[in-house]
Formats: structure tokens, C-alpha cells, sequence
């Protein structure tokens, strides 16, 4: 009876271990799945939302004289981007109050995330503040704590009341948490054509005044710029992704701001000059896999090492 008893519990002693390791297998496959899982997630994302082809964008070197198709009036409109270009710092505008600033008042101790839009523009420009005030409203980090921002109007007829009165309808989209903030560290600039050129040349954001419907054609874009006030990124079209923001003014600020779980991700998704996004990095993201991986089949291993030591200690009294 002893016996018959034995041999049961041998039985299922033994079924158990080899479910267990089935288990465990499993276990050990799952976090290469899971980035295999990952990076076909962001292909597909990134096949969705290409980068600008447009001529309007200088993202990428101009190969021979081709005809880009567009009219007169957009041919020298353009963004040409100027990574690591220093930014103009003494160059003075006039704030929303009136008050002659230098640039530079604004650099320093932060990153920057700078627009360039005109106050009265009728279509663009309110876009691409809207698009700001989209990321701003979900970004973990708050205007004037962990960065600021720089809006200024590249056209020299526009007035600081003007500036303060664009000021007052974004600052008063924000959750009301983030306006005290952003009334200290979100600043609307007017300046005259030199203080706008010197910017504008910059940055390379080139744009055409068409006299026949009196507005400016200019493409859009906005850019984050290091706290010495150097250009780091640059973001294209008028919807600016909350996570590529946030990546950018993390590296912006050298890693001084952001969590863990933000350096990590900047380790799997590395910024495209040519797209203005951040996508996955296919080969950190396998070798954090493979790590995983290595970890779950040492442990499995281990499990399945102690497993014949508990049996015996369970069975050594039975005759």
C-alpha cells in the first residue's frame, strides 16, 4: 500500500516539474516576444506616420536641381534644419508687457521648446499652437519647472499687446495646475526685421510674404533647443507626438530631468533627423531582450536544479 502510495506521489511529483517547466519556457520566451511584439508595433506606427517628404522641409540633402512641383509664392518656403546651431542669445525682442528682453533671458537653466508663428495668422499658426498646447497638457513635466517656452512672431508689424493677448487665450487653455506656470515661463515675442532675421536664419526657417492674399506662406514646425541655447531637435507639422517631446527635452536638458522608466525608453527609441519623430532602436530593443531572456532561462534553471533536493527531502521516510 506503502508502495502503491509512493508511486503515486512520484507520479505527480513528476508531472508537476514537467509542467512547471513548460511554464517556465514559456516564461522565457515571452520577453523576446514581447519586443518582437514592440518593434513590430512601431514599424507599422512609423509606416503610418511618415516623416515630411515635403519640399517645404529640409530634413533631408538635396541630391541635383529637380522641380518640386510647388507655386512661386511657396518656392523659398522651407525648414532647413540646423542641428547643434547655436541660437542668436543677445539678439532683443519685446515681451508681451512691452519690456525689451534679450533671448538669452530665457536660456540658461532649462530647455527651450521655441515656435515661430505670426499672431494674426488666419490658418497655420493657430495649428501649430494648438498642437503645443495638445502635448503641453499631457507632458509630465511643467512649463517653467522643467522647461520653458519661446514663441515669437516673424512678422515686425505685430504688437506686444498683440503677443499678450495670444498669450492669455493658450495660457488659459491649460489645466488650471499648469497656468501659473505657464505665465512665468511660456514667453510671446515681437521684434523688427533684424532681431527677426537674425532668429529666423538661425533656425532656417524660411518663409515668403505673398502680397496677393497679404499673409505669410511659411511651413511649420517647432524645435527644442539645449539650455546654452543650442538647437537639439526638430518636430514637423502642426501634431507633435507627447513621447517624442518628451524624449527631446530630456535629452535637450542632458538627462537631468525625467524618470527611470524615460531612460529607459530613450535607450529603445532613438530621435530621426529625417522624420522629426523618435522610433524604436531595433538593436537595443533586442539586446534588452536577449538580456531578459538569459535572466528567465537562469532562473528556470535554478527552479528546475532544487526541484530533485525537495523530492528527495519529501520521500526519504518512505519505504
Amino acid at each position: 500500500m506503502q508502495d502503491l502510495k509512493f508511486s503515486q506521489f512520484r507520479i505527480t511529483s513528476i508531472l508537476r516539474v514537467v509542467v512547471q517547466s513548460r511554464l517556465l519556457t514559456a516564461y522565457c520566451l515571452l520577453p523576446t516576444a514581447f519586443c518582437l511584439l514592440l518593434f513590430s508595433y512601431s514599424a507599422k506606427a512609423q509606416l503610418r506616420q511618415p516623416g515630411p517628404s515635403s519640399p517645404l522641409y529640409g530634413a533631408r540633402p538635396e541630391s541635383g536641381r529637380t522641380s518640386n512641383g510647388l507655386p512661386i509664392a511657396l518656392r523659398d518656403v522651407k525648414i532647413e534644419q540646423k542641428l547643434d546651431q547655436q541660437l542668436p542669445l543677445d539678439v532683443v525682442f519685446k515681451d508681451e508687457n512691452g519690456q525689451a528682453v534679450k533671448l538669452g533671458q530665457y536660456f540658461g537653466a532649462k530647455p527651450v521648446v521655441l515656435s515661430l508663428v505670426y499672431y494674426d495668422c488666419p490658418m497655420l499658426c493657430t495649428q501649430v499652437l494648438n498642437g503645443m498646447i495638445t502635448s503641453f497638457r499631457v507632458l509630465p513635466f511643467q512649463i517653467g519647472k522643467e522647461y520653458e517656452v519661446v514663441t515669437i512672431s516673424f512678422d515686425p508689424r505685430e504688437t506686444p499687446t498683440l503677443a499678450a493677448n495670444k498669450k492669455k487665450v493658450y495660457v488659459g487653455y491649460l489645466p488650471e495646475k499648469l497656468q501659473a506656470g505657464a505665465n512665468e515661463g511660456w514667453h510671446f515675442l515681437t521684434g523688427d526685421p533684424d532681431s527677426i532675421r537674425a532668429i529666423t536664419d538661425a533656425v532656417g526657417f524660411r518663409y515668403h510674404y505673398d502680397e496677393a492674399t497679404k499673409q505669410f506662406a511659411h511651413a511649420s514646425a517647432i524645435m527644442v533647443a539645449t539650455p546654452k541655447g543650442r538647437l537639439s531637435r526638430y518636430f514637423y507639422g502642426i501634431e507633435y507626438a507627447p513621447r517624442d517631446l518628451r524624449l527631446g527635452l530630456i535629452e535637450s536638458a542632458e538627462n537631468k530631468i525625467g524618470s527611470p522608466v524615460d531612460q529607459l525608453l530613450l535607450y529603445c527609441y532613438h530621435y530621426d533627423p529625417s522624420t522629426g519623430k523618435y522610433g524604436a532602436w531595433v538593436m537595443n530593443i533586442v539586446r534588452i531582450g536577449g538580456v531578459l531572456t538569459i535572466i528567465a532561462i537562469a532562473l528556470m534553471f535554478v527552479l528546475l536544479r532544487r526541484r530533485p533536493a525537495e523530492l528527495k527531502l519529501k520521500t526519504g521516510g518512505v519505504v
